[in-house]
């Protein structure tokens, strides 16, 4: 598969939090995708990025948090993450850049 432009505007980033590092011992990767991505276009960016199998995605949307940052108030931003699981045998480095 070509790595296509437009699948570098679905996936945004990985997420590399301990949680994610103990999903990928079960084959399961976590990206931050873009607001407006659906399950099979992501599914579509990571299959035609990293060369691997996916058998399913899912997906949440964090809502962002107030904060206060040296006294001043403020909103994070909404995220959209993916928890992607590939297929048996199948395994993305995410700490190694594209």
């Amino acid at each position: 598969m070509s790595k296509d432009v437009r699948h570098y505007d679905v996936i945004v980033s990985p997420v590399i939090t301990e949680k994610a590092t103990i999903a990928s011992e079960q084959n399961k990767v976590v990206f931050n995708v873009a607001k407006t991505a659906t399950k099979p276009q992501i599914k579509a960016a990571v299959e035609g990025l990293f060369d691997v199998k996916v058998e399913a995605v899912n997906t949440l949307l964090r809502k962002g948090k107030l904060r206060a940052f040296k006294g001043v108030r403020g909103r994070q931003s909404d995220v959209k993450k993916a928890v992607v699981t590939l297929a048996e045998g199948h395994k993305i480095d995410v700490t190694t850049g594209l």
